[in-house]
């Protein structure tokens, strides 16, 4: 069994870590690297290989077949049925936007109602560097204002949905409060900490035990470390008793610093890592029961 204490584990299984492979993105493509799926039919299969490298969980951005992102209902509900066609994977769709287009998101969220839906906490500069980190791929604002966080809260508690709270910084922890004193969101809470975004918090060790001490006691957390910060985070997050992500919306690299041929390879590495202190890659059926969904 990992090391264990309260503050580090909350509300986590302690011998099961659970894998999310973030497959897709929205603003990565093959330009930077070939391996990303566009299509439901890719992103369907590389969900399937990712679950036989050890992810429960595929967390997916809808792409057109040219690779720009896209909102339509259509196209998720496309991307629903091919995965569950060919895995048992638990399906996990992001709802996040730099585009003005709340209805569209909550549309998809509503007739789709995938198993877990993303949902960004707070509003923040958002920029990312290029890998030589000389200047930006991209440099925004990400809005997330109250109103949009409460309305997509809303029609994911009604449609069964569970939401998962992304958290790039300590403040947007502190934004479930007003949520949780109206009791608009079901207990346990599921945090997705990313660290090392550009207007967020970087990516250390001492900054990803200070965000899950801010945490609910009983809440179950995953780490989203970015770029070259991933593999020392995950390691970092396993070993605390903590779920991890992993793919190549984050990452396109392996430790050794070669490109990963796939998100599965990038799995199969997460869950050597989390074999390595001592727990294991938890199954599908095991992350519904850790999350209650």
């Amino acid at each position: 069994m990992a090391y264990e204490t309260q503050d580090s584990i909350k509300g986590n299984d302690p011998d099961r870590a659970i894998i999310s492979a973030a497959l897709t993105g929205a603003l990565t493509t093959r330009d930077q690297c070939e391996a990303i799926p566009y299509t439901p039919a890719e992103i369907a299969e590389d969900a399937a290989a990712a679950r036989e490298a050890g992810a429960a969980v595929a967390h997916i951005h809808a792409r057109t077949d040219t690779g720009q992102p896209t909102f339509e209902p259509e196209t998720y509900q496309a991307i629903h049925d091919e995965v569950r066609d060919r895995t048992d994977i638990v399906i996990n769709f992001s709802t996040g936007s730099v585009f003005d287009n709340i209805e569209k998101r909550l549309e998809y969220v509503s007739e789709v109602q995938p198993d877990i839906a993303a949902l960004n906490m707070g509003s923040m500069n958002y920029a990312k560097y290029s890998d030589s980190r000389e200047d930006f791929v991209f440099d925004m604002v990400f809005e997330n204002p109250f109103d949009e966080i409460r309305r997509l809260l809303r029609t994911m508690q009604e449609s069964g949905v569970k939401p998962e709270l992304e958290c790039f910084d300590t403040g947007h922890i502190g934004n479930t409060r007003p949520i949780l004193k109206e009791d608009e969101i079901d207990s346990p809470l599921q945090f997705n900490l990313i660290l090392g975004v550009l207007g967020g918090i970087p990516a250390t060790v001492d900054n990803l035990a200070h965000q899950v001490r801010q945490l609910p006691d009983d809440a179950n957390w995953q780490t989203t470390p970015i770029q070259r910060d991933q593999w020392p985070l995950t390691a970092a997050s396993v070993a605390m008793g903590g779920n991890v992500r992993i793919g190549l919306e984050d990452n396109f690299y392996l430790p050794n610093g070669e490109m990963a041929d796939s998100n599965a390879e990038l799995v199969a590495k997460a869950a050597e890592l989390v074999r390595n202190v001592g727990r294991e890659p938890a199954t599908p059926n095991e992350a519904r029961e850790i999350m209650e969904i």
